[in-house]
This record gives structure tokens, C-alpha cells and sequence, in this order.
């Protein structure tokens, strides 16, 4: 983030606080409460419904880069947050208040007024930085490079009103059909260039690592005119979503930027799993465990539950929790030493057995798993430790699921990658399902996932055997 960037969402974070806190007093004084306005015990209900609205916000990612976005997607994510938000403050004022009426009349005045208030400002905030910001502060730049990264870099920003970059050409020794007049010269023009366009303010070097008598070059004479010099360093080959950060005095480059690196990030996901969790052991567990246990006792022999060591967070063992769905065996092993998956007909299965794996129901006392941190509501499915030390080595980018927590539904298995995995593309698939659920992480994903898994457990999943 540049410091024009940071600008931009220090501008919109307060202008939205200070809109929260007009609709706070608005509704105070339409609703007084027996304290002063300025009061402790408004003060802390202020701070909550700050704090409230700032994470909201991160978990919709309301301040990322709004101006890459249509208006109409900015909308959509300004009514995700506001609904999430509107849930939060509700709920804590049904909880807390000690006067049901009074605080009802507040919370729908106060909410009413941000729902009507904050799309209009957001409306006349990209209207602002369109016809005033971006017009007075453009940053002319030059392009080092004509290959696939240099292209990429301006399609993304340079031809965005986003970032406030106005191009002033291509330089590089090979010439790019796709350039439409923009090519300049080769490296040997480059001073020339510079001077005879004093208005260039950046240059930015988009060569291939390998290029580093050029990298060194154009940084040396665009530093000898006085331009801010900037490398986008070329590792989109193997990797699509790097990211910068510094130690001392050394940048770091990471390879995969991961949305659960964010401990604010981490902190929401963890409170809505404990959150949903208790809620599911209160009103849903505390009848169905009991019919699900007798329903087992009932019909086999052996123990309720269905405990196996599986890897969780960093390659950690965890102790997996199911109700068991097969006869007890002594080893899920072949004679070969090779994981021995549960197959479509499998003799191992018992008839409840059969109807808890179609309905994923022997999966619900993962949620202990989850309550003791161990695992997520939503994550990559934890698989057996044998089956991981086969696919290790043999799948790709297999061991990087393990970065975050498992889970007990996940992103390829309501997309149908689930089930027995004869074949190295299939568990491949499995795992691309998983690196894409790692990478694009959001609150609403996580909600749309559950969701779907609820779809799956009426309807029936063919998959699950």
C-alpha cells in the first residue's frame, strides 16, 4: 500500500466513523437514555459500535482498492457489511439492554440512518476522487520492459484511475506489437528520454530477474534525472498472489499472500467458529448426539465414537473425532501398506454407518475438535496420516493445506472433489480446491460454503459413501 493509498483509506475510515457517530447522536437525541450523551456508558457503547463497524468492514474487505471496483460491486459489498454489522449490533443490544423498547427504537434508528447515509457517501466519494484527486495528483511513468510482466503491470494499473498513474511510454531493446504507439525506444534511449520528458516522476523496472545488467542500468541513469525507481520483482511464473513485507533492512518477498496471515482476520474466523459451535451443542447437539448414539448401540457392536490421529495446523497432531460408520477393523492398511479409502459399496460400512456418511452427520463431533482449537467449521479436510505421507511427495503443493486449520466442510468438497481418490489427478483436484479456498479466504466464503454443505447433507451427496 503507497502512501497515496494510505491516504485514501484513512480518509474513508474516518469519514465513515464520523457518519457512525452522527447517526449515534441522531439517534440518541430522537431516543435520549436516562445517561448524557457524553456519558461513560455511551462512550463504551460508542466504542463498540466503532470497533463493531472497523471489523465488519475488514471481514468484507470494504476498504480494499474500491476504486478497481463497478460501483454496483462496491454497493453489493457496502450491504454485505452493513447487514453483518446490523447483525452484530442487534444482538448485543438484545443481550445487553435492560430495556427491550427503548433499545429496539434506538437500534433500528441507528441502523436505518447508516443504511441510508453510507451508500450516498460512497457515491459521492468516487465521484470526488474522480473529478478532483485523481485530475490533480497523476504520477507520470515510465515503463521498463515490453514482455508478458511489464504488460500485465500496466493493464492492471496503469490503465486504472485506481492507483492515480498516468503512463508516458514503454522502453525496452524489443518492441511490443501490443503497444499501440506507446514503445519509446530501446535501453539506449533511455536518458534521452528522460530528458527531453522532465515530467516523468517514477520509472518502473518490469524485467525478468534474469535481466540484471538492465536492472542495474535503467536504475543508475533513471537515479542519475532524479526519478523514483520501483522493480516488480518476476515471480508470477510460480506464483500468483506475492506479497512484500520488510525485517530490518531486508525485503521479503512471500510467494502465496494468504488472507489468514491477517490476525484480525484469524481472531473473526475463530469467533465465529466458537460462536456457531456452542450455539449447534445448545440448541441442535444436545438432542440429535443422544438419537445418533443409540441409533449406533442399537444396531453394531463396538464404541460410539471414531478417534484417529490426523495432521491439523502446521503438520500438528490432532486427534479426529467422527461417530463410527465401519466395523471395528484392525487395521486400515492393505497388505501393500497402502491407505485403504473407504469405496462406494464398501463391506466395512454399516447400515447407520451408510446413512451418517451420505448425510455427513458422523462428521458433527468434529465441532469438539473445533471448540478445542484444533480445527475450523470450514477448512481443507484433514486427512488420514497415511494417506497424506503417499501424497506428499507425489501431489502438488499438497503439504501447503496445512497452513491453516482443518476443516470440517471445505471448498473442494462442496464442489464434489470428495470420496475415494484412486488416481493422483483426483486428489489433485482436491488439493487446487483447497489452495484456491487458502488464497481467496473471506468471511462470506466460509458462509457460502456452510451453506452449501447444508444443501448437500438434505439432498444427498453421491460422492459421499
Amino acid at each position: 500500500m503507497n502512501s497515496f493509498q494510505k491516504q485514501r483509506y484513512l480518509a474513508r475510515l474516518i469519514t465513515d466513523i464520523f457518519l457512525i457517530l452522527l447517526a449515534f447522536i441522531v439517534a440518541r437525541t430522537w431516543f435520549p437514555s436516562h445517561d448524557d450523551l457524553i456519558s461513560t456508558r455511551n462512550l463504551e457503547v460508542f466504542s463498540f459500535i466503532i470497533v463493531s463497524w472497523y471489523f465488519s468492514a475488514k471481514v468484507s474487505f470494504l476498504y480494499d482498492n474500491f476504486l478497481s471496483r463497478r460501483l454496483s460491486a462496491e454497493f453489493l459489498i457496502l450491504f454485505k457489511t452493513l447487514i453483518y454489522y446490523s447483525f452484530i449490533v442487534s444482538i448485543a443490544a438484545f443481550f445487553i439492554s435492560k430495556d427491550p423498547l427503548y433499545s429496539k427504537k434506538f437500534v433500528i434508528t441507528f441502523l436505518g440512518i447508516l443504511w441510508l447515509v453510507l451508500p450516498v457517501e460512497k457515491y459521492l466519494i468516487r465521484w470526488f476522487y474522480g473529478e478532483f484527486v485523481f485530475k490533480k495528483q497523476v504520477v507520470k511513468v515510465l515503463i521498463i520492459g515490453t514482455g508478458e510482466l511489464a504488460m500485465r503491470f500496466y493493464k492492471k494499473v496503469i490503465d486504472s484511475d485506481e492507483y492515480g498513474y498516468k503512463l508516458a511510454g514503454f522502453v525496452d531493446d524489443l518492441p511490443n506489437p501490443e503497444l499501440n504507439g506507446k514503445y519509446l525506444g530501446d535501453m539506449s534511449k533511455l536518458e534521452e528520454i528522460l530528458i527531453q520528458q522532465p515530467d516523468i516522476q517514477d520509472v518502473i523496472i518490469a524485467l525478468p530477474v534474469s535481466d540484471t545488467h538492465k536492472i542495474n542500468y535503467s536504475a543508475s541513469v533513471a537515479e542519475q534525472h532524479y526519478k523514483r525507481v520501483s522493480v516488480i520483482p518476476d515471480y508470477f511464473s510460480f506464483a500468483q498472489s506475492v506479497s512484500v513485507s520488510n525485517i530490518g533492512a531486508f525485503p521479503l518477498v512471500s510467494l502465496r499472500r494468504l488472507p489468514l496471515d491477517d490476525l484480525e482476520m484469524r481472531f473473526f474466523k475463530r469467533a465465529f467458529d466458537v460462536i456457531l459451535s456452542i450455539f449447534l451443542f445448545v440448541f441442535v447437539f444436545s438432542w440429535l448426539f443422544p438419537i445418533i448414539i443409540i441409533l449406533i448401540k442399537l444396531t453394531t457392536r463396538g464404541s460410539v465414537f471414531f478417534i484417529q490421529e490426523r495432521w491439523g495446523l502446521n503438520i500438528k497432531p490432532i486427534r479426529c473425532l467422527k461417530f463410527r460408520t465401519m466395523v471395528d477393523v484392525s487395521t486400515d492398511v492393505d497388505e501393500h501398506g497402502k491407505y485403504k479409502q473407504a469405496t462406494r459399496n464398501d463391506p466395512r460400512i454399516t447400515k447407520i454407518g451408510r446413512i451418517l456418511r451420505k448425510t455427513n452427520l458422523d462428521e458433527l463431533p468434529q465441532f469438539l475438535n473445533v471448540l478445542r482449537g484444533e480445527m475450523s467449521v470450514v477448512g481443507p479436510r484433514p486427512h488420514p496420516i497415511p494417506l497424506n505421507m503417499e501424497s506428499k511427495d507425489t501431489v502438488s503443493n499438497y503439504m501447503l493445506r496445512y497452513l491453516v486449520k482443518p476443516g470440517i466442510t471445505g471448498w473442494a468438497q462442496v464442489n464434489g472433489f470428495r470420496g475415494e481418490t484412486k488416481e493422483i489427478h483426483q486428489m489433485q483436484k482436491r488439493i487446487d480446491f483447497d489452495l484456491w479456498y487458502i488464497e481467496n479466504w473471506s468471511f462470506w466464503l466460509d458462509i457460502q460454503i456452510i451453506f452449501q454443505t447444508m444443501i448437500n447433507m438434505i439432498k444427498g451427496d453421491h460422492n459421499a459413501y
